[in-house]
C-alpha cells in the first residue's frame, strides 16, 4: 500500500540548516539513506531558517528553485531531509507536480525494502500506514473535497473516509497478528531465562558495524552485512560458546538513527525487547567516526525511550583498522564511566580481548553436590566426569557410586533437562541428592 520510489530515480535533495538544534540533520547522512532507498541524488538544494515556513517547509523563492530545477533536471523524486507535515508534503507536490518523500516516509521506505521475515514486514506495514493514515488527503486532491455537513460532502469526502475505515481496519489487525508473534517471542525468551543463558545484544548507531561484529563472535556469516544505512532490519539470535565454555545467546538488531520515526519505535517495540531484557548491551561505535560523540548520545537516547537505558553497556570502538596509531585494547570503566574495547570485527584485532571480556563477565555460578548412584548409572557418571569437577568418587557395598561433584548451573541445568538424568540428579532447590 506503500508508495515506494523506484530504483535508480533522479532524485532532488532539499536540506535546511535550522536554528533549532533538536530540529537539524546530517546532510551527508541523507544522501546515504537516498542511496540506501536506491535514489539517485542528482542535485541539493540547501537553505537556512530559523523556523520552517507553514506552507511549503522552505520559502516561498527556495520552493520556485526547487521547481525550476525539477523541470531542468528531469527530477523524478523530491526528498526533504525533516519530517514535514501532510499539509506541506502536499503543497509542494502541487507546485513540483512530482513524488515528494520526507525523511520519515524515506527511512520507511528502506526498512520496506529491507524486512526479510513475516515479524518484520508486519512491523514495516504497521508503520508505513500509521504514518500513511495522516496523508490520506493527498490521494484525493482531484476530487471535490469539503469538509462535511448536509448539502456539502462531495466524492472525495466520501472515499477518504470509506479509506479510512480500511486502513484502521488492517491497522486492528496487523497488531492484533504482531500481538501473536510478541507472544512467541516472549515464550522463547523465558525459555531462555529458564536455561539460565545469559543474552548480549548488539546495538548502535546504523553502519556502525555490528553485523560484521556478529558474524565475527559467530565465526561465520550469520547475517548479511553491507556498507550502507540499516542493512540490517530483522533481529537475529545466535548461540554461542565463550573461552570460558559458558554458553551466551547474541542478538544482532536494527541500527538506530537520529530522528528514528515514532511510528517505526512504536512498530518494532517488541523486537526491541531483544534489547531491553538483554543482560549486557555491547554499543558498537565507528571509532574512525568524526561524529561518533552525537551518535552515541543519540543511540542512549532511543535506549532510553525504548527502557533499556538501565541495562548494563560496554562500548565497543569498532574500526580501529580505520584509524592510525589506534591499537587493540581495554579501557576499564573509571569514575562510573563505561568499559570501552577497541578492536577491528573485519580484520578480527582485538577480538580475543572483548570474548574474555565476556567469559570475565559470566563467569558461571558452581555449585557443590553429593551423589548417591544406583550401579546402572555408569552413563550418567561418566557425563558428570566430562561437564563437572569430580572432588570425590567411591563406591559403597552395595555398589552405588558415591559422587561429591563441583558443576556450574548450566551445564546442571541441561543435566536436569534430560529425561534419563533427571531424576538421579538434585532440582534447582536441592544441594544433595541420594537415592
Amino acid at each position: 500500500m506503500f508508495e515506494r520510489p523506484q530504483a535508480g530515480a533522479r532524485a532532488l535533495l532539499v536540506h535546511l540548516d535550522l536554528q533549532a538544534e533538536s530540529e537539524r540533520e546530517d546532510l551527508s547522512e541523507f544522501v546515504d539513506l537516498a542511496r540506501s532507498a536506491g535514489a539517485d541524488p542528482v542535485v541539493t538544494v540547501r537553505g537556512s531558517r530559523r523556523t520552517p515556513e507553514a506552507k511549503y517547509f522552505v520559502g516561498s523563492g527556495k520552493a520556485e528553485e526547487i521547481r525550476e530545477l525539477v523541470k531542468s533536471e528531469e527530477i523524478e523524486l523530491v526528498l526533504i531531509n525533516h519530517a514535514i507535515s501532510p499539509a506541506q508534503e502536499r503543497n509542494i507536490e502541487k507546485l513540483v507536480e512530482c513524488r515528494v518523500l520526507d525523511r520519515t516516509g524515506l527511512i520507511l521506505d528502506i526498512f520496506a525494502q529491507r524486512a526479510r521475515t513475516h515479524e518484520g514486514k508486519l512491523q514495516v506495514e504497521l508503520a508505513q500506514l500509521s504514518h500513511l493514515s495522516t496523508r490520506l488527503v493527498r490521494g484525493w486532491t482531484h476530487l471535490e473535497r469539503q469538509k462535511g455537513g448536509i448539502g456539502l460532502r462531495g466524492p472525495g469526502e466520501t472515499q477518504l473516509e470509506t479509506d479510512r475505515q480500511l486502513l484502521g481496519a488492517r491497522i486492528k489487525q496487523l497488531k492484533k497478528r504482531l500481538a501473536k508473534v510478541r507472544q512467541q517471542r516472549e515464550e522463547s525468551r523465558k525459555g531462555r531465562v529458564r536455561a539460565d543463558i545469559p543474552t548480549v545484544s548488539l546495538v548502535g548507531y546504523t553502519n556502525a558495524g555490528k553485523s560484521t561484529l556478529f558474524n565475527r563472535l559467530c565465526e561465520k556469516q550469520a547475517v548479511y552485512v553491507a556498507d550502507q544505512l540499516f542493512a540490517t532490519l530483522d533481529p537475529t539470535l545466535r548461540r554461542i560458546e565463550l573461552p570460558s565454555q559458558e554458553p551466551i545467546i547474541l542478538a544482532d538488531t536494527v541500527g538506530f538513527i537520529r530522528h528514528l520515526p515514532h511510528d517505526l519505535v512504536e512498530s518494532f517495540r517488541s523486537t526491541l525487547t531483544e534489547t531491553r531484557e538483554a543482560d549486557l548491551l555491547l554499543h558498537v561505535i565507528d571509532a574512525g567516526d568524526e561524529e561518533r560523540q552525537l551518535k552515541i548520545e543519540q543511540v542512549n537516547d532511543v535506549l532510553n525511550e525504548i527502557g533499556a537505558d538501565m541495562v548494563p553497556q560496554i562500548e565497543i570502538y569498532n574500526k580501529i583498522d580505520t584509524v592510525e596509531d589506534l591499537e587493540p585494547h581495554i579501557n576499564l570503566s573509571v569514575g562510573g564511566g563505561r568499559e570501552r574495547i577497541y578492536l577491528s570485527a573485519v580484520s578480527g584485532e582485538g577480538i580475543d580481548l572483548l570474548l574474555t571480556r565476556l567469559s570475565e563477565r559470566f563467569v558461571p555460578s558452581c555449585q557443590r553436590i553429593s551423589l548417591k548412584l544406583p550401579p546402572h548409572t555408569g552413563k550418567l557418571r561418566a557425563r558428570l566426569f566430562s561437564v563437572a569437577e569430580v572432588l570425590n568418587d567411591d563406591v559403597d557395598e552395595q555398589g552405588n557410586i558415591l559422587l561429591e561433584v563441583e558443576i556450574n548451573s548450566h551445564e546442571l541445568s541441561r543435566l536436569q533437562s534430560d529425561s534419563e538424568f533427571s531424576s538421579y540428579l538434585p532440582d534447582s532447590e536441592s544441594e544433595n541428592l541420594e537415592l
